[in-house]
């Protein structure tokens, strides 16, 4: 049996990892980081709730015994912080001192929520501080760390997303006439949780091809839907 814990779990991605993970007969125990209850209830679940994100990694290191998988889907948008210095906060800096504190409290597989084209070198600031980051988690060292890479991710979000919001019409439309006219460039979040919840659980099971591992669209695709099994 295997526990693992979660960060994100109310955003679109995230909530789909929480339910699979609490599908899923071979985890034990669940532990959700967040801000406010999960919507779901499970005997399995133990959510870890705190209005103030800075608690959030003293919560993680707590944990006894530790979880054997951290997975993080957690971000947010420039507009919803309120510019590109505070989505870096969250997207960056909260993500790392997670990923430390993980690593500190013994967790074997580190799994994060990415996305296509993230580059450190890039010149654009999104990409860039996503690249930033997985080179930084990278570099701490978990016996397996696996980089999920999505495209547009398609979905019913809680908040609006303008520009976003055409192109995840646009993609389930295609999608509804063959997956093959969406997949490579928009994958659904709950293909992708499953996608990231598969990995993580082959690379613990000393199934992974390295000991970095990226999943890009076309992996995604393969872990999350062709290949899933519950």
């Amino acid at each position: 049996m295997t526990s693992a814990a979660l960060v994100g779990s109310t955003g679109l991605v995230g909530s789909h990892i929480l339910s699979t993970l609490l599908s899923l007969p071979t985890i034990s125990n669940v532990y959700a980081l967040a801000r406010r209850e999960p919507k779901v209830q499970d005997t399995k679940l133990h959510p870890l709730i705190s209005s103030e994100n800075s608690s959030w990694s003293s919560q993680l290191t707590s944990i006894s015994p530790p979880p054997s998988i951290f997975y993080s889907s957690l971000g947010t948008t420039r507009g919803a912080a309120g510019g590109v210095e505070n989505q870096r906060k969250i997207d960056y800096d909260l993500n790392l001192e997670l990923a430390q504190a993980a690593k500190k409290a013994g967790v074997k597989v580190y799994v994060l929520i990415s996305t296509s084209g993230a580059s450190s070198t890039s010149r654009l600031a999104y990409p860039k501080m996503k690249g930033e980051l997985e080179d930084a988690v990278k570099s701490l060292g978990f016996d397996n760390t696996v980089i999920v890479r999505p495209g547009l991710i398609v979905g019913a979000r809680e908040e609006f997303r303008g520009p976003e919001l055409v192109f995840r019409k646009i993609a389930g439309a295609l999608g509804s006439l063959s997956s093959a006219l969406k997949d490579p460039w928009a994958q659904d979040a709950d293909v992708i949780a499953k996608a990231a919840v598969a990995a993580g659980n082959k690379a613990l099971a000393g199934e992974a091809p390295s000991a970095v591992w990226e999943v890009g669209q076309s992996e995604v695709v393969r872990l999350g839907r062709t290949e899933w099994k519950a």
